[in-house]
């Protein structure tokens, strides 16, 4: 099945089972276009994370066919996979995972290892990533002297300092209080006006109901796609 040019994912029949004969994901079709906000959502065993790791390229598919932005993945070896994720994915996680005791522009400037920059221009990249999510005056401060929205904001700087195709925020406001959730989520908001392709993958229904669109998945199953006709309807 040939994908459109704009397309920056495209599943087809992909199903995940693990030892045991557990089926994760079950003859998932799901295709994202560039430029989509979308929430993918569901309850904790839905298959939000195998879909995750099969989006993000760090998990292959038991079945069908997962094209990342024009890539088929199948068709890549380890070295050209980890070279695709690099280069065109980017991941904000719950935990945050920035280095302990290093200033938010280096690990902001982490982001940007593999990109075969010196490393005073993966700095300067990674000022102007913080500058973008707000935190121009935060650059020197460790993750230590950061509250848990700010901790997350230089994690979202991270994984956008080197323009990915595709970003893929897994419950990026788990960890934080109301204030500072709804701060990332207009920050996930804003990055996409600006051009940005954001996946934010998550089981609360008031973050997914903030999204325009919404991908509902039960039992590895995709449920519900309110982009399919503009009201969420059944699709299974």
């Amino acid at each position: 099945m040939s994908t459109p040019l704009n397309t920056v994912v495209a599943l087809f029949g992909v199903t995940k089972e693990y030892a045991g004969g557990v089926r994760a994901l079950d003859s998932v079709d799901l295709t994202v276009g560039a430029g989509e906000l979308l929430g993918i959502v569901g309850p904790s065993g839905s298959g939000k994370s195998t879909l995750l790791h099969i989006v993000g390229t760090l998990d292959r598919p038991t079945a069908g066919t997962v094209t990342i932005t024009g890539h088929e993945v199948a068709s890549l070896n380890d070295r050209r996979l980890s070279a695709l994720r690099s280069r065109h994915i980017g991941f904000v996680f719950q935990a945050f995972h920035l280095v302990p005791g290093v200033s938010a522009q280096d690990n902001v400037a982490e982001g940007l290892l593999y990109s075969g920059l010196p490393r005073a221009r993966r700095r300067a990249l990674a000022a102007d990533a913080l500058a973008r999510v707000g935190l121009a005056d935060r650059m020197k401060h460790r993750p230590h002297e950061l509250s848990g929205g700010q901790k997350q904001r230089v994690a979202i700087a991270r994984a956008v300092v080197g323009e990915p195709d595709l970003l893929l925020a897994d419950e990026p406001t788990g960890a934080l209080d109301s204030a500072s959730g709804e701060a990332v989520m207009g920050l996930l908001h804003d990055l996409n006006a600006e051009g940005a392709t954001i996946a934010v993958i998550t089981h609360d229904t008031e973050i997914a109901a903030q999204l325009p669109r919404q991908v509902r998945l039960r039992d590895g199953r995709i449920v519900a796609d309110n982009s399919l006709a503009g009201l969420e309807g059944a699709v299974c």
